[in-house]
């Protein structure tokens, strides 16, 4: 039985007898308000002080993010291992922080239980998986234990991977096979797209809207160039599937023109537009080709339109991961639950941690489908299986060699 104890301020302390619940873990975490804005220390707190009970070391890792809020990263062993030793065979990587939500959510922070699954900000993105993850390591003994574990949680996960980043210039951590958590319906994901982030600003000549040949505007010029991204990224819906390209719903590079602005008032023609563009790229591609084509467009554009102004600043640039589809863990995993491996489309810490490691996969309860939304969600079935093959994992790794 697992209880959460509450006062007047949230949060108090906890209290463990035998099997330790995912389900009460979950609901105890989303609880807790983490999103990317906020410092994560009563995340943090509530993590140590369940796992203190069990005489677990801890080294954390704080920092200040640019508002000056407290971060904090965590590295966690059990008390069988040395506290300051953090050369693993198996290290559980999990975020801590969420996306905001909106005000409108009035269950964001008080979770729900309708049907077969628990609703709330983080159900699945990712507090789900670390709720099983904490089930698992607590509900093993010393005896049960077939490999030298860490538990890693960081901090801006959403915002960049900032956390992580931070965590890996500390040079502590040199796990041998690392387990990121993110939703994936418990399949192993062996591979994820990278990530890339540009603003691009267009420029044009302002003037009054009754004489438009007085001046260019710099929003038309701006529409003719995301008209010319969206053809290229159609073009790729439509060519074959690349090699390996098939374990990636969608298979293919996609874009997302995500905001855009410019202009000063009705009656000007606009002299500047900007907008973000996002591209998700196939991990081996090149880093700097996007931007690449994209100056490419650019030059085809100036044929009919010499004067063709406009500016790139890289926002982000992460490249994704492949790990290979015969790797101990991939198989391992695919042989404890049953379920093949996939891609993910969407970023994780996986390519960071992929640095440090001979094998990385990316696994977790719930559907990213459901994330970043009033929607989101995580199966009550699935956590209780995550637990099932999590401790499995500890518990016989089986052939998880350099």
């Amino acid at each position: 039985m697992f209880t959460i104890e509450w006062g007047d301020r949230g949060w108090c302390g906890v209290s463990v007898m035998e099997k330790i619940s995912p389900a009460a873990l979950l609901d105890a975490l989303i609880r807790i308000p983490s999103v990317s804005a906020l410092t994560n220390r009563p995340l943090i707190d509530f993590v140590e002080n369940v796992l203190r009970g069990h005489g677990w070391n801890f080294r954390e890792l704080p920092y200040r993010d640019a508002s000056g809020v407290e971060k904090v990263n965590l590295l966690a062993t059990p008390p069988w291992q040395k506290g300051d030793e953090f050369a693993v065979d198996l290290a559980f990587v999990c975020h801590t922080d969420t996306v905001p939500y909106s005000a409108e959510w009035n269950e964001a922070v008080a979770p729900q239980v309708i049907g077969d699954a628990m609703h709330g900000c983080g159900a699945c993105d990712v507090k789900g998986f670390l709720a099983c993850l904490l089930a698992a390591l607590l509900n093993a003994d010393e005896v049960h234990f077939a490999s030298t574990v860490a538990l890693v949680l960081t901090a801006e996960e959403e915002i960049g991977c900032v956390g992580a980043r931070y965590l890996l210039e500390a040079g502590l951590l040199r796990p041998r096979h690392v387990v990121v958590g993110e939703p994936t319906s418990l399949h192993p994901a062996r591979a994820g797209k990278g990530y890339g982030l540009a603003e691009i600003r267009v420029f044009g000549k302002e003037a009054h809207s009754a004489h438009p040949a007085q001046g260019i505007s710099a929003i038309y010029r701006a529409a003719t160039l995301i008209g010319k991204i969206d053809q290229y990224g159609r073009l790729l819906q439509d060519a074959p599937v690349r090699e390996f390209a098939h374990i990636f719903d969608p298979p293919y590079t996609t874009f997302n023109v995500g905001t855009i602005e410019g202009g000063t008032a009705k009656n000007i023609l606009p002299g500047e537009c900007k907008f973000l563009l996002e591209w998700r790229p196939l991990p081996g591609d090149p880093m700097g080709e996007i931007p690449g084509i994209v100056q490419g467009m650019v030059q085809e554009l100036r044929h009919d339109d010499p004067e063709f102004q406009f500016e790139v600043k890289i926002l982000r640039e992460q490249p994704g991961f492949e790990t290979a589809a015969n790797s101990s863990l991939v198989r391992r995993w695919t042989e404890i639950s049953g379920r093949e491996a996939i891609g993910v489309p969407f970023g994780t810490e996986a390519p960071l941690m992929s640095t440090l490691a001979s094998d990385t996969i990316v696994l977790g309860p719930g559907d990213m489908r459901t994330a970043h939304s009033p929607r989101e969600c995580v199966p009550l079935a699935e956590l209780d299986l995550c637990v099932e093959y999590l401790t499995a994992l500890i518990e016989d790794p089986l052939e998880l060699t350099p």
